[in-house]
C-alpha cells in the first residue's frame, strides 16, 4: 500500500536506496534494484504516485496526465514490453489503439499514421506519389539512428575511465544523427516543404520544431509508434498500481507527500536525505529523478553547487516547452458520441511549424502552432465498466511559461479572475478546434477545465510547467554530464534528462541508472525473463 508520509509511517533507519521522486524513472530504478534484493524507499511530494503516469478525478470523471499513447509494446519480445512486464511482473496490460494511431489534420487536408513500416510508407506515398525514394530513405535514416542509440547509453553507463578509452567508439555514430537539426536532415532529402510538415507532425511528442531539434530524438520517437500506438488497460493509474504490488513484494515502500529539502552530504558522499520537516533518513545511495535542475538548484548546498560548477553545467542546457491541457468530461459513452481512438494533430495551414511556433510566441491571439486532441476513454477497453455513461478528451497545446509568470507564488485554485478568465479564454479557443473536428459533441461537454505550466509546476515540480524535461536540441546530446552517475559518490540521476522524452525514455533512465550503479548487465536480466 502506498502510504502517506504525513501520517508518520515506520520506517527503517537505514535504506541501501532512496529515490526521490515516483516518475517512471524512478519507479523502474526501485523496481529493479528491489528485485535485486535492495532496501528501497521512494520519496514523492505530491500527495499521489506516478509523476506524468498518475491520474487525478474530478465530477465522475478520471483523467491521465501524461500518458497519450505507448509504442512498441504491441511486440511480445520488444524492449520496451520487456521492461514493462518486468517492472509489473506482467500484469500490465494494453489496449491497441487500432490501424490508424495519430491523424494529422492541416487545413481541409488529413494524413493519416497507420501501423507497420511497410503500410505507413505505402501510405506516404499515396499522399505524395512523387516522393518515393524520399520515403524510403526517410524511413531507411530512422532505423539507421535508432540502431546506433544504444551504443549511445551504454556510454553513460560506464565508469569514467572506461568512457575516457571508449566514449569515441561508442558515441561516434550516433552523434552524427545528433548533430544534425530534423529539418537539416529532411530537407536533404526532399525540397517538398508539405511533406516535411506531414513527416515531422509528431514533434509535439518531444516539443521543440523541426529545425530546432535533434534529428535523433524525432527518429526515436517515429520508430517507437511504426507499429501502432497503445494505452494500459484501466488507464496510466495501472501503470503505478501494478508497480507498486512488485515494490511491495519486494520489500519497498513508497511515500507520498513526502518532500525532501535536500540531500544529505558529507565529506563528498552521500548519506540519504533531509525531509521538509526535518527529519533525516539514511541511506548508502541516493536516486534523484526529479530533473537535473530541481535536483541541482534546490537540493544541492550552496557549496556544492560551487565546488562542482553545478551551475555552468546547467547553462548549457534548456527547459523544454511549457504546455497546458483543457481536460474534458462528457456525458455519454465513447461508442454513443462515436469518439475515435486515434489521436488528432491538428496545425495552421500557412505556414511550416518552425514559423507557426516562432507567430505564436511572439503573440499569442495567433494560431496554436499545434493542437493535439487525445481521447483516452475510447482507448481504454475497460472504461465503460468503470464510468458507465461517461467520457473523456484531452486537448494539449503549447502554453509559454512567462504568459502565467504574474501570478507565480499564488496559491492553485485561488490565482484570482485575470488568471481564470485567460484560462476560459484559451479553453474556448480549444474547444472551438475541438468542435470544428468534431462539431456533434456540442451540447455534451459536462465538464472541463484547463491546466497552464503553473499546474504543472505545483504538481510535477518542473519550474517552468515543461512537459519534457530539458530540450531535445542537437547541443543536449553533447552534454557529458547528462548521465546517471555524478561527482557526488552514492548520488545518482534517472529520468528522461538523461535519456530522451516521454514515458519510454523515462522507463529505460531506470535501467541504465541501474546499471551504472552496479555495474551489472540488467538489460540480459530484462531480456530473458
Amino acid at each position: 500500500m502506498i502510504q502517506s508520509y504525513k501520517k508518520q509511517p515506520q520506517l527503517f533507519n537505514k535504506y541501501d536506496v532512496i529515490v526521490i521522486g515516483s516518475g517512471i524513472g524512478g519507479l523502474t530504478t526501485a523496481t529493479l534494484l528491489a528485485k535485486s534484493g535492495k532496501k528501497v524507499l521512494i520519496l514523492e511530494r505530491h500527495y499521489t504516485a506516478g509523476g506524468f503516469t498518475h491520474i487525478f478525478k474530478r465530477k465522475n470523471y478520471e483523467w491521465d496526465v501524461g500518458i497519450h499513447y505507448i509504442g512498441e509494446v504491441q511486440r511480445r519480445n520488444s524492449a520496451i514490453k520487456k521492461m514493462f512486464d518486468y517492472i509489473t511482473d506482467k500484469k500490465l496490460q494494453w489496449a491497441d489503439m487500432g490501424e490508424v494511431y495519430d491523424r494529422v489534420i492541416i487545413g481541409d487536408k488529413t494524413y493519416d499514421f497507420v501501423k507497420g513500416v511497410t503500410s505507413f510508407k505505402a501510405q506516404m506515398k499515396a499522399y505524395f506519389p512523387e516522393e518515393g525514394p524520399a520515403i524510403d530513405r526517410y524511413v531507411d535514416l530512422v532505423f539507421q539512428a535508432n540502431k546506433a542509440m544504444g551504443k549511445f547509453y551504454i556510454n553513460k553507463t560506464l565508469p569514467q575511465w572506461m568512457s575516457r578509452f571508449l566514449g569515441i567508439l561508442l558515441t561516434k555514430k550516433y552523434l552524427k544523427f545528433t548533430d544534425q537539426t530534423t529539418y537539416e536532415v529532411l530537407s536533404s532529402l526532399t525540397k517538398n516543404e508539405a511533406l516535411i510538415k506531414v513527416l515531422t507532425a509528431q514533434y509535439g511528442d518531444y516539443g521543440l520544431p523541426p529545425r530546432q531539434s535533434s534529428f535523433a530524438m524525432h527518429a526515436s520517437v517515429v520508430k517507437h509508434y511504426f507499429e501502432g500506438g497503445s494505452f494500459p488497460i484501466g488507464g496510466s493509474g495501472a501503470i503505478v498500481s501494478t508497480v507498486n504490488e512488485v515494490l511491495e513484494a519486494h520489500g519497498a515502500q513508497i511515500m507520498t507527500n513526502a518532500e525532501v529539502a535536500e540531500i544529505r552530504i558529507d565529506k563528498g558522499r552521500v548519506l540519504g536525505v533531509r525531509m521538509q520537516d526535518g527529519r533525516d533518513i539514511a541511506a548508502d545511495q541516493v536516486v534523484s529523478g526529479v530533473g537535473i535542475f530541481n535536483t541541482y538548484q534546490q537540493l544541492i548546498s550552496d557549496r556544492l553547487k560551487t565546488k562542482h560548477k553545478f551551475e555552468a553545467q546547467l547553462k548549457k542546457i534548456q527547459p523544454s516547452v511549457g504546455h497546458g491541457c483543457l481536460y474534458i468530461g462528457l456525458k455519454g459513452s465513447p461508442e454513443s458520441l462515436n469518439l475515435p481512438k486515434n489521436n488528432l494533430w491538428i496545425y495552421p495551414e500557412s505556414v511550416d511549424h518552425d514559423q507557426a511556433v516562432a507567430d505564436y510566441l511572439e503573440d499569442q491571439d495567433q494560431p496554436f502552432p499545434v493542437v493535439y486532441i487525445s481521447f483516452p476513454a475510447a482507448k481504454d477497453p475497460s472504461w465503460n465498466a468503470r464510468y458507465p455513461d461517461r467520457s473523456t478528451i484531452d486537448v494539449i497545446t503549447l502554453l509559454p511559461y512567462e504568459t502565467f509568470a504574474q501570478w507565480e507564488g499564488t496559491q492553485w485554485m485561488h490565482r484570482g479572475g485575470k488568471y481564470e478568465a485567460l484560462k476560459e479564454q484559451i479553453a474556448q479557443r480549444l474547444l472551438a478546434h475541438l468542435f470544428e473536428q468534431l462539431p456533434h459533441l456540442q451540447g455534451h461537454i459536462d465538464h472541463y477545465e484547463l491546466s497552464t505550466p503553473l499546474t504543472t509546476k505545483n504538481f510535477a515540480n518542473y519550474q517552468k510547467g515543461e512537459l519534457y524535461g530539458i530540450d531535445h536540441s542537437p547541443s543536449r546530446y553533447r552534454q557529458k554530464f547528462l548521465q546517471p552517475r555524478t561527482l557526488i559518490k552514492g548520488l545518482y540521476l534517472t529520468g528522461q534528462d538523461i535519456v530522451t522524452a516521454g514515458v519510454g525514455g523515462a522507463l529505460f533512465s531506470g535501467l541504465i541508472t541501474v546499471t551504472a550503479m552496479t555495474g551489472r548487465n540488467y538489460m540480459n536480466r530484462v531480456m530473458r525473463d
